[in-house]
């Protein structure tokens, strides 16, 4: 009965994948010749739904707003797609290989959340190489404000990136800000990227500056020398909190590590009692599972603590 159980799945998984290869270039084929025309590719319906959901779904619109932040080049439908697909086949692994509710629920929970895990990476990444640039970036941008006649927050960051006074890694980001500011998108909306990109204090007291010039139109000279000063009393601390970001990023990957090592040493020394063990075992199997959830959740850990810590 079992193995007429694994046969049936196994045959299943095999049409499923044939299925798939075969479909998949005609579709990939028949989707590219209409997406030559644009008009056309404003109209799908994947490119409606993606539109709705970010517009009315919390979630969705948070990973709509951190996706830009990151400036990855995946569209938000490409992203919706790659999460169910991840769901179905942590979904597909769960019950042929653990055979359990347990096993089914967090392999796929895993799964699906893993697209969303690369990008606060990504930008918990993004924050470590741009924390330190922050107070040259606005020291600059504070010259360029002084010495406009204008006292105009959005000529000043203009001239700063034009000169190429604002450097790399940190140049990007204000070069989004210049563009939403200068274009269709809401100042409240453009300045919220902004922080959510860069993530500490200093860039909401900054935001904070940039929304009062912006709106009310006033002087904020002085607001800016007084975050400056601020900023260069506060610098060492800075680099102190970016040694302990890194220690959390490398601290993340080493129970992945130190799993595979396990796992390598153990088939490399007795494969026939490994195989036995961690694939028909159901207790090895359970092994497993509690590993990569242990490893899971200390991915999260790691994630919530870089963030807390910015």
């Amino acid at each position: 009965m079992i193995f007429a159980k694994y046969v049936f799945l196994v045959l299943l998984f095999v049409l499923v994948f044939v299925c798939i290869q075969s479909i998949l270039p005609i579709i990939i084929r028949k989707r590219k010749a209409r997406y030559r025309l644009h008009y056309v590719k404003t109209a799908t319906f994947g490119t409606r739904i993606s539109e709705y959901l970010g517009n009315k779904n919390v979630l969705v619109k948070h990973i709509k707003e951190m996706m830009e932040s990151v400036e990855t080049k995946w569209s938000l439908k490409t992203m919706l797609t790659v999460t169910l697909i991840l769901f179905l086949a942590g979904l597909l692994v769960g019950i042929l290989y653990f055979q359990t509710v347990k096993g089914v629920m967090i392999l796929t929970s895993i799964c699906m959340s893993f697209p969303y895990m690369m990008l606060r990476l990504k930008l918990v990444s993004i924050r470590l190489q741009t924390r330190l640039e922050f107070l040259p970036a606005i020291e600059v941008f504070y010259q360029y404000y002084l010495v406009d006649h204008n006292k105009n927050i959005k000529i000043s960051l203009k001239y700063c990136l034009e000169e190429n006074r604002i450097m790399y890694p940190i140049k990007p980001i204000f070069e989004q800000l210049y563009r939403n500011l200068m274009t269709q998108r809401g100042t409240e909306e453009s300045l919220r990227l902004f922080s959510l990109t860069l993530g500490h204090a200093w860039a909401d007291y900054f935001t904070g500056i940039m929304r009062v010039a912006l709106i009310e139109g006033s002087f904020v000279g002085d607001s800016l020398k007084e975050l400056v000063m601020d900023m260069r009393k506060a610098q060492r601390f800075d680099q102190m909190e970016r040694n302990r970001l890194l220690e959390i990023r490398i601290a993340n990957f080493t129970p992945i590590l130190f799993l595979v090592l396990f796992l390598c040493i153990n088939f490399k020394i007795n494969p026939d009692n490994a195989y036995l063990y961690y694939v028909i075992d159901p207790v090895g199997r359970n092994m497993i599972l509690d590993a990569l959830l242990l490893i899971f959740v200390s991915f999260l850990m790691g994630i919530y603590l870089s963030m807390r810590r910015m």
